[in-house]
């Protein structure tokens, strides 16, 4: 959680909220990842892209 914080001062500080939407897409596709390890719900995944 410190990260998180540490990143979000950084990005108001150095003026760099462009960053913001690269993290999230990030950790939507790191989700996207995990989630396809062996789940059921893989082959919806697949079909997406």
């Amino acid at each position: 959680m410190s990260f998180l914080l540490e990143f979000w001062h950084f990005m108001r500080e150095r003026r760099k909220f462009w960053l913001l939407p690269i993290f999230v897409m990030m950790l939507v596709f790191g989700g996207l990842i995990v989630l396809t390890k062996g789940s059921a719900i893989a082959p919806f995944i697949y079909t997406i892209f």
